[in-house]
């Protein structure tokens, strides 16, 4: 077949005999270029017109996203088949050109295979994620592994293309050879130097593999509420309730403690303080807070109380609990038991209200009223006359003899 190919290459050749070698060679492989890269998108273009929703969505996924490559590829291919017929070039020519060929031809398989790794975890990412299923921790899962593998394979794969294509030629890989074979202080300084991303990549698998915190997951950090919108090979970005980003080392979550409130589940358990006064009737704020939950949608149904959890002088601390799906849902819930039970007990029993007491001390029998209205405490009563006044007064002291 590669002679039948050849044959035809040379008989083309002959046409342009009256043209000098070089430009023959060009002129071949210019045509050849030209012809597969049209060929290659004629070919796509049919594929893309595949019908269907099932299989044919799929193929049509893969020709847009590997057309590219796959067109440069088919054009390498082609050039460096036809290379032997492009006798017009001198030998060190067609070396070179041999050489730059398989250079972008290793490129494009490393960034083919990147691009076909990235295909099909986003079609395992949407298949799981179509599921119906009300608890998402399994998906979130899932999406945490593969992104966050997905990109330290990405970035193993482009290194290792990116070495074997420089390691064709000839002077980059004398260099690349002497460099490691000199490298004793330099790859400590580079080791120390690299310490920190080195730590941040090894904290990614870690994380992929332990699960401490998954995409979506909702955690306390600084005292913020915070989602983890995106886990990268070296950094998480955690999105604040307010839109506010945080972008935090990934080590940080393996080095630090930190509340993770879906880890397990995204159910959650929300905390609403009352602060009532002693005359509060609690069994009829009980009944009050039981009519209120059961018009709350967000109430998932499972966990509800009331409590009297506290008190001091002036006020008791009634404490109320209700279970919602999620935590923004939590939120909206007390929110709403707040606004609904003090609505209630100012309509219906006020005396549930706190109030400030203050005691006004009558005078005793025989003595005058205060005198002054501004008086801010009672009068004191003193010792009579002639009562013991510690040391150095002259009345006597108690149990003595006058």
């Amino acid at each position: 077949m590669k002679q039948q190919f050849l044959s035809s290459l040379f008989a083309f050749r002959a046409y342009f005999d009256w043209l000098p070698p070089q430009v023959v060679s060009v002129l071949m492989l210019v045509l050849l270029a030209v012809v597969t890269f049209y060929l290659s998108k004629l070919i796509s273009t049919a594929l893309l017109r595949i019908p269907g929703k099932g299989s044919g969505a799929v193929i049509r996924n893969i020709v847009i996203a590997m057309r590219k490559p796959v067109r440069v590829m088919l054009v390498l291919i082609m050039l460096e088949s036809a290379l032997p017929a492009a006798s017009g070039f001198s030998y060190e020519t067609t070396q070179v050109l041999a050489k730059i060929f398989l250079f972008v031809g290793i490129l494009m398989i490393g960034y083919a295979a990147i691009v076909a790794f990235r295909i099909m975890t986003e079609a395992y990412l949407n298949r799981i994620s179509a599921r119906d299923q009300t608890d998402d921790i399994m998906i979130r899962t899932h999406q945490t592994q593969i992104r966050v593998l997905k990109r330290l394979i990405e970035i193993l794969v482009g290194i290792v293309t990116v070495a074997s294509a420089l390691m064709i030629f000839e002077p980059v890989r004398q260099y690349g050879v002497s460099l490691f074979a000199s490298a004793g202080a330099a790859s400590l300084i580079v080791g120390l130097s690299a310490r920190g991303l080195l730590t941040n990549l090894i904290a990614g698998v870690q994380i992929a593999i332990t699960q401490p915190i998954r995409m979506e997951d909702l955690i306390i950090i600084n005292g913020d509420w915070a989602w983890v919108e995106e886990i990268t090979s070296t950094y998480v970005v955690l999105r604040v309730w307010d839109w506010r980003r945080h972008i935090v080392p990934i080590s940080y979550f393996l080095e630090n403690r930190f509340e993770n409130w879906t880890h397990n589940s995204a159910a959650i358990i929300g905390v609403v303080f009352l602060y009532l006064d002693y005359e509060a009737p609690m069994e009829k704020i009980r009944g009050y807070l039981n009519e209120i939950i059961k018009t709350c949608p967000l109430w998932d149904g499972k966990v509800f109380d009331c409590q009297v959890a506290d008190c001091n002088a002036q006020v008791m601390t009634i404490r109320i609990i209700a279970s919602a799906r999620n935590a923004l849902q939590s939120w909206d819930l007390r929110c709403d038991i707040r606004e609904k039970i003090i609505e209630r007990m100012r309509a219906e029993c006020p005396e549930a209200l706190p109030r400030s007491r203050f005691a006004m001390v009558p005078p005793k029998p025989g003595e005058e009223a205060w005198p002054h209205f501004d008086t801010i405490s009672p009068p004191i009563d003193r010792p009579p006359a002639g009562s013991y006044m510690g040391p150095g007064s002259d009345a006597p002291k108690p149990g003595t003899d006058p």
